[in-house]
């Protein structure tokens, strides 16, 4: 779950060779015409190396941004599979219909704020739940699931904290300026979510089985499938920028909610972005847990 600064939400990642010799036999003509071409030749050669030599250093350095392993601990064919399972057997059912369950059990149309933040808490326990076992059984038997957690050899001197200051900061700003272009481009819209505002002042006990879900359980199970799964699994398939965009796309999609979807699409970007250069999902989990806690103080105070 990310809460939106405008609509907050529920719960709901070869090197070319130009310069190789060519082996060819010349006939006489050719051996006498190509004294005349000689510098021509040896030009475009080196212009060759030099541009191949730029376009490597270039495409070395956009990959040294990533600190991500070259190998899955999943399955690259297994991947989209795994993804659609979490999507229609917990994710779903348990997101969005949860509350409707509760409410046919206890026979209430109507469910007060503390009974809604937990049962919104035990639904989002069960997804976190589900989610690890699935990730336990599809993972290879060689990889330990929970790795996503743990440092790189090339990320070990990348401050994940400092990381984590930054993308806040960079995606608190975007978001402000998103919303402030979308109030601008369309008619203005609350910020508060009745739903949500009702929850945090209904009680102690409700405001702070909120603030868990929203701030803690809800991050963690997000980053996990989203960044340490899937964004990590499709990154050893395609370059890290095309993996980040897929990655953000199906982060937004989820959420279903298309009114919000540019924002989610920009936050998941920026945790993308996170993860990759730090290699530790814990620098990603931070900034959602961040961004949550600074969207739902601002809910609070409105």
């Amino acid at each position: 779950m990310i809460l939106v600064h405008i609509h907050p939400l529920y719960p709901s990642k070869l090197r070319s060779e130009f310069c190789k010799p060519q082996n060819s036999f010349l006939s006489s003509t050719t051996l006498f015409c190509s004294s005349g071409f000689s510098f021509k030749l040896s030009s475009n050669a080196s212009f060759r190396c030099f541009c191949s030599k730029n376009q490597n250093t270039h495409e070395a350095s956009s990959q040294s941004f990533s600190a991500l392993a070259a190998d899955s601990p999943w399955d690259r064919g297994s991947v989209w599979s795994t993804m659609a399972f979490y999507m229609f057997c917990l994710h779903i059912p348990l997101s969005f219909g949860g509350m409707s369950v509760v409410s046919q059990i206890l026979q209430e149309p109507n469910l007060d704020p503390q009974t809604e933040a937990i049962s919104l808490l035990v639904a989002q326990i069960l997804e976190l739940i589900g989610t690890l076992l699935l990730l336990k059984f599809t993972v290879k038997p060689q990889y330990n699931f929970m790795n996503f957690f743990k440092a790189t050899d090339l990320s070990k001197d990348r401050n994940w904290l400092l990381a984590s200051a930054i993308g806040f900061g960079f995606l608190f700003s975007l978001v402000s300026i998103t919303s402030f272009l979308a109030d601008k481009a369309f008619e203005p819209k609350a910020v508060n979510n009745p739903v949500v505002k009702e929850i945090l002042v209904s009680g102690n006990i409700s405001m702070a089985t909120f603030v868990l879900v929203c701030c803690f359980i809800t991050p963690v199970l997000e980053e996990i499938v989203y960044r340490g799964f899937l964004l990590a699994s499709i990154s050893t398939t395609m370059k890290w920028p095309h993996a980040i965009l897929a990655s953000s796309t199906v982060f937004a999609a989820a959420h279903l909610s298309g009114e919000n979807f540019i924002q989610l699409f920009i936050i998941g970007c920026v945790l993308g972005c996170s993860y990759c250069w730090t290699g530790n999902l814990r620098s990603s989990v931070l900034i959602h847990s961040l961004y949550n806690v600074m969207t739902l103080l601002i809910m609070y105070l409105s």
